[in-house]
């Protein structure tokens, strides 16, 4: 027969052309999760991650400065904080103490600390009893408010809080009696006599000025200063008009002022 002649071409049925991807059963898949590097499956660092090794490195520098310096954990640095004194400061609160009762930190008592005040306000110094306690250099400055001579430099007659009339000490004294004016025309004597008083205010602005700027750096030193081996404690409780007459430059300070406006600058 004819048709036994031809040949029939293989049919390629749908199924046979479907793509036949692996699976993976489920015991594989825990198989595999087990076998997983843990820094796969650690994505990011925590927040207690990043303390812990901050403070590792913290106790490390520690221990490092007191094996290096043998005295300071902070690299010679010994904030207030890490002062037991500072402490007890801090707990007990500020004190308000008149200038009888502050008389009696001034080192002799070895059971009571050693303060000092500096405009009105008081500080600690007993870190330093070699210089503020007893046959210390600067003895004298403890137990009392002696602000006035730590501007002038006059140890024996301005120990005492008063700063009034200090800034004297920076006035030329050209600026103190008013120009002679008597054989002038009264128009240039009027000019004469309002320029040396405008001169004069000004010099006696600057001399403030200055007497705040000189109070302001010690206040530095005692308030935090030394490496927070000072720090404040309290403040001098005073009356009106403690101060008492006013008091004339001390014969140092007298002696040391400017002549001129030119000496001043």
């Amino acid at each position: 027969m004819a048709d036994s002649g031809l040949r029939l071409r293989p049919t390629t049925s749908s199924k046979s052309k479907e793509i036949l991807t692996p699976t993976t059963s489920d015991s594989e898949e825990e198989e595999a999760e087990i076998h997983r590097p843990e820094s796969l499956s650690r994505t990011r660092i925590s927040v207690l991650d990043v303390f812990r090794v901050l403070g590792g490195l913290f106790l490390l520098s520690c221990a490092l400065s007191y094996f290096i310096t043998n005295d300071s954990i902070f690299w010679g640095h010994r904030p207030s904080f890490t002062r037991p004194a500072w402490l007890k400061a801090r707990v007990r609160g500020p004190l308000l103490l008149t200038e009888a009762e502050l008389s009696k930190y001034d080192g002799t008592d070895p059971a009571l600390p050693i303060y000092l005040a500096l405009n009105s306000s008081i500080y600690d110094v007993s870190a330093s009893p070699h210089f503020y306690g007893p046959g210390g250099s600067y003895h004298f400055f403890a137990g009392r408010d002696a602000t006035r001579a730590f501007v002038t430099g006059c140890f024996e007659e301005d120990l005492n809080g008063d700063l009034r009339g200090v800034e004297e000490m920076f006035v030329p004294l050209e600026l103190e009696d008013q120009p002679q004016t008597r054989n002038m025309p009264e128009g240039r004597a009027r000019t004469s006599r309002g320029r040396w008083k405008v001169d004069r205010e000004k010099a006696y602005r600057k001399g403030r000025e200055k007497v705040k700027d000189m109070v302001e750096q010690w206040r530095q030193t005692f308030d935090g200063g030394k490496e927070g081996k000072y720090f404040w404690v309290g403040t001098v409780k005073r009356e009106a008009g403690w101060e008492g007459p006013k008091k004339l430059l001390c014969e140092k300070a007298a002696m040391n002022r400017p002549k001129t406006k030119a000496e001043a600058v």
